[in-house]
């Protein structure tokens, strides 16, 4: 076991909500430490995000001291140790240590346990078997703070049980070597993940689209989705063909102009041709209705905006709406083969910031004073004026939206004899 300090690293060791549970229950016979991903965004200087904390006590008495502490708890998994304190209206999971007492080849009767070393080595990677106690000392029975100085994603122990035991884990392999990995995957590893993709059959859609957009918006998203497909990873997940080039240069432009990575956008680069690749994918990865309605626009004809003058590009924009423009013409930007420095593709995709889209000036009056009744007529002269305001280049003068106006009017009645 190895141990260092990171007290500088982690300022929430020694105020604040996640020190006041270690402080309720260390003591009398019991120790907690935060584990896992707090530990290793601590050492690694990343975000912080939730932190859990690990206890030799047992639920019952997590659940006294809280108690005691004036503490909220909550018992979110009893039954498998978990119980979350909230303090300051921030949760903290807390879990009972747990080891496995019998084994039955890939399978595990896991009991609650005192043995910190033994739960390490139940966890899935060696950064995230880390553990951090209330004096600011991470202690280490997996081999993790090597593989954090190196950058490495290891599975702690043999990776085929690991992947046996769920098989999520392929996905988190290459995800969180997207986020806090360098170079190429680690090689036992990653040959581990392609015997197990059977697997990925069996798990729960909610749970891959949960892993697959988190991978999406990875620093390092590029070169595991390369991975993933050259390990035949990727057919399994989606279910039909994908397309590693346009989600390089949808990243590579994403970046070239400055946008924050959005996984929508970049799942619709990678698995979106047309718009039944986005129904096939809203089914097999139960994505929410705006991402499936996103995805679905992307698919749309998006080879028709590659030659678009700036007239027509106000027009799209105008139909669309800003967020479905900018997704649509980036996907048809990510598949011209176009450079991410290109300005034409540039000048079009920053349309929604130099133009301000207008309201359609005319209203139900204008052709009510003109003899069209109200009814399903007049909604079919205001849809035929629209496009006679668009095709004119959107005019705000009177004159000129009098004009469309009769001429709409003129022409309706003309061609349905009124």
């Amino acid at each position: 076991m190895t141990d260092a300090r990171v007290l500088d690293a982690a300022p929430w060791l020694r105020s604040g909500p996640a020190a006041r549970v270690l402080a309720v229950l260390n003591g009398d016979g019991e120790e907690a430490r935060v584990v896992g991903g707090a530990v290793r965004n601590a050492l690694l200087a990343a975000p912080i995000g939730d932190i859990d904390i690990a206890t030799t006590a047992l639920p019952a008495e997590v659940i006294s001291r809280a108690k005691a502490a004036g503490i909220k708890s909550v018992p979110t998994g009893i039954e498998h140790g978990t119980v979350t304190l909230v303090v300051e209206a921030r949760p903290f999971e807390v879990t009972t240590l747990r080891e496995d007492v019998e084994t039955y080849g890939r399978k595990a009767k896991v009991a609650f346990g005192r043995d910190w070393a033994r739960d390490a080595e139940r966890r899935d990677f060696t950064i995230n078997g880390l553990s951090v106690d209330a004096a600011g000392v991470v202690h280490d029975h997996v081999g993790g703070l090597p593989d954090i100085a190196a950058r490495r994603v290891r599975f702690i122990g043999d990776p085929d049980r690991r992947i046996a035991e769920d098989c999520l884990r392929i996905l988190r392999f290459f995800r969180i070597h997207a986020s806090y990995g360098s170079g190429e995957p680690d090689r036992a590893g990653y040959l581990a993940c392609i015997r197990g993709h059977a697997g990925l059959a069996a798990l729960s859609a909610e749970r891959v689209r949960m892993e697959v957009m988190k991978l999406m918006i990875a620093d390092g998203a590029g070169g595991a989705v390369s991975a993933m497909a050259d390990g035949g990873l990727l057919l399994p997940i989606f279910g039909g063909v994908f397309y590693t080039g346009p989600f390089a240069a949808m990243i590579a432009a994403e970046r070239a102009l400055g946008l924050q990575p959005n996984a929508v956008r970049r799942l619709g680069a990678l698995a979106v041709a047309v718009t039944e690749d986005a129904k096939r994918l809203s089914g097999r990865l139960r994505l929410t209705n705006q991402e499936a309605k996103t995805l679905d626009s992307m698919g749309h004809r998006w080879w028709r905006l590659g030659g678009m003058d700036q007239a027509t590009a106000r027009r799209r924009l105008y139909r669309l709406g800003a967020e479905r423009y900018r997704d649509r013409l980036m996907l048809a930007w990510a598949r011209s083969g176009d450079e991410p420095d290109c300005p034409r593709w540039r000048e079009l995709v920053n349309l929604p910031e130099r133009w301000s889209v207008p309201n359609f000036p005319l209203k139900a009056a204008d052709f009510v004073a003109r003899g069209i009744a109200e009814g399903p007529a007049l909604g079919h002269v205001l849809a035929l004026a629209e496009d006679a305001w668009l095709a004119a280049d959107f005019p705000a003068e009177r004159p000129a939206l009098d004009a469309i106006a009769d001429h709409t009017v003129a022409r309706f009645s003309r061609d349905h004899r009124l």
